[in-house]
């Protein structure tokens, strides 16, 4: 009995036939977004009934229509009024490179289970690495998104820069790095991850329009020092998360020269730029970057999660590890970058090297530049929309495709006008025509954008901006 089960989850038949059935059901899923032939960007549900559906479904449902079930219970990424998180809708050809990484199943962390994947991951990171400005020995991996990106880059730098043996003997010594007090989330968690605590965060205040202030570098490095932190690395945002507003990456790094400390760049949402000839401006020092991290699932249409971590001595990424298991990794006294297990925590890792491989073989790097330079021009452009609506601001002139903006009145005090904005998002969520998330700048509440579908429009922009007058009305 049980050999006839496994024989008909394994049966090549079933999945060819429920294969077909998928794709087809996906092609619809398309060309219903792309095409806005439904007008939600959100089915909005509560988490308690969404829940309850699901409990009912496993038991009473039917089998055939689970896929449609989850694709149409989910955010409609691929739909032009989404505009919420920085969330690529994949290119519908990484898909399928993704199906073919769960088909074969081939880890990357040792050649003889990745073949195919180490020298393509080869390949894309050489790539990468050209295209920052990086030298013939630089070099670098992809790993499972920018926290782990960004924890890995850090180890690095703590590994070249400190002078004691920290992954063998620990530390008493208190550690620190500077980092943006706008930079994302996730530098904080991994200077606490690596157990340098509140104290060891050296947050630098950002100018009135939201870039770190590099002109108090010098006397925050000087008052760590006092308190004996032991500074070892500065990280720059390219861009900030919160506001799309990217550091001055040059001025950081001529200040992590002179100090002699590592210089990160955190560049997952915006590091794409790089393949953009209109804003690679943006990145201007970003060679000078001692490590550099750069989502493929955020600006450059893949499905998450893929981030590639680059550094530009690829002997830092090879030192950050010395942990060694004798039945994976074997010595050797050349260059093994076909062991990417050494560089990284996974030992398992999906083929993600394909989504990157896919889209260069197919379209070209053109397309990195396509994308990115589309996203960012109609960041500008919804700006400037609202710039030209009486009651609406927005906080900042935006960078990059994010844009974070609000209603706005003279007879509201700031609390009741924080509550009103509040509540037009929330009302916009529920509504579902359009998906738009928030964040909190300076005791304000702004509703914030980020065009990630290349075909949002301008008469998208403007029938958000219609909508939410409805909604104050």
């Amino acid at each position: 009995m049980h050999k006839e089960l496994l024989k008909q989850v394994y049966s090549p038949s079933e999945f060819n036939s429920i294969g077909h059935s998928l794709i087809d059901q996906l092609t619809e899923h398309l060309k219903n977004k792309l095409f806005q032939l439904s007008n939600t960007a959100i089915p909005w549900n509560t988490p308690e009934n969404e829940l309850q559906f699901w409990k009912e479904f496993l038991h009473h449902g039917d089998k055939a229509d689970i896929f449609k079930e989850i694709a149409k219970h989910t955010t409609y990424i691929h739909h032009p009024h989404y505009m919420g998180h920085q969330v690529a809708p994949p290119a519908p050809i990484t898909a399928l490179s993704g199906l073919i990484s769960s088909l074969l199943n081939n880890g990357t962390a040792v050649y003889e289970m990745g073949m195919a994947s180490n020298a393509i991951e080869r390949i894309i990171t050489k790539k990468l690495c050209e295209k920052i400005g990086y030298g013939p020995n630089s070099a670098g991996f992809l790993t499972s998104g920018g926290t782990l990106a960004n924890l890995t880059a850090l180890l690095s730098a703590r590994k070249a820069i400190t002078q004691a043996d920290i992954w063998n003997k620990g530390t008493v010594n208190q550690l620190g790095i500077m980092v943006s007090e706008e930079a994302h989330y996730c530098v904080d968690r991994a200077a606490r991850i690596m157990g340098m605590g509140e104290q060891g965060i050296v947050k630098i205040p950002v100018t009135d329009d939201f870039a770190m202030n590099t002109d108090v570098l010098l006397a925050k490095y000087e008052e760590a020092k006092t308190k004996g932190i032991e500074i070892f690395a500065i990280v720059g945002s390219a861009p900030s998360t919160a506001t799309g507003i990217f550091d001055d990456l040059s001025k950081i790094a001529a200040f992590a020269q002179k100090m002699n400390i590592w210089f990160h760049v955190d560049g997952a949402h915006g590091g794409a730029g790089i393949f953009s000839e209109k804003y690679r401006h943006t990145l201007k020092g970003i060679e000078h970057a001692d490590s550099v991290v750069i989502d493929g699932h955020k600006m450059m249409m893949m499905p998450a999660l893929t981030t590639a971590l680059l550094f530009k001595d690829e002997v830092n990424a090879k030192a950050t590890f010395s942990q060694k298991a004798d039945y994976l990794l074997s010595d050797s006294e050349h260059e093994d970058w076909y062991n990417s297990g050494k560089c990284t925590f996974e030992c398992t890792k999906n083929m993600m090297a394909i989504y990157w491989f896919a889209l260069l073989k197919f379209y070209g790097e053109e397309v990195f530049d396509a994308y990115v330079t589309q996203l960012y021009d109609m960041g500008k452009l919804f700006a400037d929309l609202i710039e030209d609506e009486p009651n609406f601001e927005v906080a900042i002139t935006p960078m990059s495709n994010i844009v974070c903006f609000r209603y706005c009145s003279p007879s509201l005090t700031l609390e009741r006008e924080n509550a009103l904005n509040a509540k037009i998002r929330q009302s916009l969520l529920e509504d579902g025509e359009f998906y738009i998330v928030q964040t909190k700048l300076r005791q304000k509440f702004y509703m914030r954008i980020t065009v990630m579908n290349p075909f949002t429009n301008i008469d998208h922009f403007k029938n958000l901006i219609q909508k939410i007058k409805r909604f104050v009305l």
